[in-house]
């Protein structure tokens, strides 16, 4: 079983940045972020590969979310710059996939909130 846990979450204003950490209990393939605001769905933001070299995004982020991964230490991240009211929500660590479907993953974390104010 493995174990996933957020951090870095927290409040800042629009156009600020704040990097996400996600680490993981051991090695994992794939993994990948989400997020969900109350009443909506669970919706998709970046998936990377175990390598790396593979990266995928949401429309909605690209050019301004940078996903990246430190085997060496179990964690992915989540660089988050020029951020919009419309990015909060609760941010979630997934493994297991780099798929941009929630049931593809295996393991996830207990999310971290992210607010931003306008």
């Amino acid at each position: 079983q493995v174990q996933l846990v957020e951090s870095g979450g927290g409040l800042v204003q629009s156009g600020g940045s704040l990097r996400l950490s996600c680490a993981a209990s051991g090695r994992i393939s794939g993994m990948g972020w989400f997020r969900q605001v109350p009443g909506k769905d669970r919706v998709f933001v970046a998936a990377i590969s175990s390598s790396g070299l593979l990266k995928n995004y949401a429309s909605s982020v690209k050019g301004r979310f940078t996903i990246s991964r430190d085997n060496a230490k179990n964690t992915m991240y989540l660089q988050m710059n020029s951020l919009k009211p419309e990015d909060t929500a609760v941010y979630y660590c997934a493994a297991g996939s780099v798929s941009a479907t929630m049931k593809d993953y295996d393991y996830w974390g207990q999310g971290t909130q992210v607010t931003v104010s306008s």
